[in-house]
């Protein structure tokens, strides 16, 4: 069977993608590190040293940034895409004065605040509560650790408008997002999806940011459908 490279989001790790690692547990699966470079083309370069020769690409958030990244400068390497909860377009003026307030914060020695900040835009508004999620939030935030998190913010800052190329993109595409994702809103993954030529949108009740740690009963259904196409 042909290999998944799966690509965490911001301040995520492999436990992102749990529920499909367990589920998915009969292929080749690589958990992409997106942690040592400040730029979103060092880092998929980084990946694709490490991805088998040809892979299928699932990327969430930060992950679909990287993802897109992969797609422009090696697409003879990835058979089929599936982009989940992101964005095809350049850092907003005030997202970028939102991350360089994060990186301030951290530099001040309080990263231990920074999950607890992000976590209600995580999740869909009837998770704001749920602690076992925030648990899994703030486990995954304090691994990746303080470091790493200014060069994931400094990479997504930098990032260019990924729009202008997704017209190229050839393999079966996946665009995924939770209905009630306030970060990166259904409206952005339509444009995805009106963007890459015969690309599938699915659009996943309950859900915000997180898709595949709130829903994974309905997102590993979509991947399976996808690892199907």
């Amino acid at each position: 069977m042909e290999p998944i490279v799966f690509v965490p989001g911001l301040l995520c790790t492999e436990l992102l993608y749990t529920p499909q690692i367990v589920a998915f547990a009969d292929r080749p699966l690589m958990i992409a590190d997106h942690r040592q470079h400040d730029t979103i083309p060092e880092i998929a370069a980084s990946i694709l040293e490490k991805a088998p020769e040809k892979f299928s690409l699932a990327g969430l958030s930060m992950g679909g940034y990287i993802a897109m990244e992969i797609m422009r400068i090696a697409p003879e390497r990835v058979s089929r895409l599936a982009l989940l909860d992101t964005n095809a377009r350049a850092d907003t003026p005030e997202q970028t004065e939102r991350r360089e307030f994060l990186i301030d914060l951290t530099r001040k020695k309080d990263f231990k605040k920074v999950p607890h900040l992000l976590y209600p835009g995580f999740v869909h508004a009837s998770r704001e509560y749920d602690e076992e999620l925030k648990a899994i939030v703030v486990e995954m935030a304090m691994e990746t650790g303080p470091e790493a998190f200014i060069r994931q913010q400094t990479a997504l800052i930098r990032r260019d408008d990924s729009r202008p190329t997704l017209h190229e993109i050839e393999c079966p595409t996946l665009v995924l997002v939770g209905e009630g994702d306030t970060l990166t809103p259904p409206d952005l993954a339509r444009e995805i999806h009106g963007l890459i030529p015969n690309s599938r949108l699915a659009v996943i009740a309950g859900s915000g940011h997180l898709s595949t740690l709130e829903e994974p009963a309905a997102v590993t259904a979509e991947l399976t459908r996808w690892l199907s196409e």
